[in-house]
């Protein structure tokens, strides 16, 4: 693991921009797949969300990544498609939640994690564990109460799914 300086004359977000540099040259990190988002580079090395930021400005200058708004950022050139097994973060935050509900984990008309909580469990910013939860509802898994939670629907509710044997339409 790299140690971060953080006293001494080399700014802490060229150093992580370093290591992250170090990953994309060594081939740890392909064309096409995300570095860490902002609030991974905070949580792993304690460092403000403004420093992340900068981290990935760094990046980005140095002609070694991208960044897609609300997307995250990118090894390589604008327009290089992610490797064909990365699926986005928020997706996968999702397909876990829909499978603690098929498990009968989390039951109908009862309450899946926060927002918070999917932050500090997947090490990710508010925006991507909104949009797993806006996916979620978007496919009748959840439905949100204001100021309340957002709960799991009923089953009948649920949506099909290929080669799952139901009948529903």
């Amino acid at each position: 693991m790299n140690v971060i300086d953080r006293d001494g004359p080399i700014p802490v977000y060229k150093q992580i921009a370093s290591v992250i540099r170090e990953k994309i040259t060594r081939g740890d990190l392909k064309p096409g797949e995300a570095v860490p988002s902002e609030a991974e580079l905070s949580l792993q090395y304690g460092i403000a969300r403004a420093t992340a930021r900068r981290v990935a400005r760094e990046l980005r200058e140095q002609g070694l990544v991208y960044t897609v708004q609300g997307g995250g950022t990118f090894v390589g050139e604008p327009g290089v498609p992610p490797p064909t097994d990365q699926t986005p973060v928020y997706r996968r935050i999702a397909a876990e939640i829909i499978d603690l509900i098929k498990r009968g984990d989390i039951p109908p008309n009862r309450a899946i994690p926060s927002e918070k909580k999917l932050m500090e469990k997947h090490g990710v910013a508010k925006a991507t564990a909104r949009q797993a939860v806006a996916y979620l509802r978007e496919q009748g898994w959840v439905f949100t109460v204001p100021y309340r939670g957002t709960y799991v629907t009923q089953p009948e509710n649920w949506p099909r799914t290929e080669g799952s044997g139901d009948d529903r339409s």
